[in-house]
């Protein structure tokens, strides 16, 4: 579980996330990161139908976010992360490496668009 303050929860944030972001693809997870100046780390998730039913897609979320937690501490301050669920994640059994490695990936790519 994620704690309160790292959740993206305002629709703009994760529109400009999305569009001003870099994003980094795997089979199960498009990760979209981008550097601002605000304080704190926020991270979102979307996961549509095409993922599954709802206990999929639900379950597909707690793996999402429990790979993100262990990762947190990594991130940079005032980054924005918007994980996006592709439908081979509801039958990924280690999601975890698909998010962390995608995770990684669009950090690298966001730090040299700003630098």
């Amino acid at each position: 579980m994620l704690p309160q303050a790292y959740r993206m929860r305002d629709g703009d944030e994760f529109r400009r996330t999305i569009r001003r972001g870099a994003s980094a693809a795997t089979d199960a997870v498009v990760s979209h990161v981008a550097l601002t100046d605000a304080p704190g780390v926020r991270v979102g998730l979307v996961v549509g139908k095409k993922v599954g039913n709802a206990v999929t897609r639900n379950r597909v979320k707690r793996r999402i976010r429990h790979a993100v937690a262990s990762e947190l501490a990594a991130l940079p301050d005032g980054s924005r992360v918007v994980f996006r669920a592709l439908p081979p994640a509801a039958a990924r059994h280690d999601l975890s490496a698909d998010v962390v490695d995608g995770l990684h990936r669009a950090v690298r790519r966001s730090t040299t668009r700003r630098g």
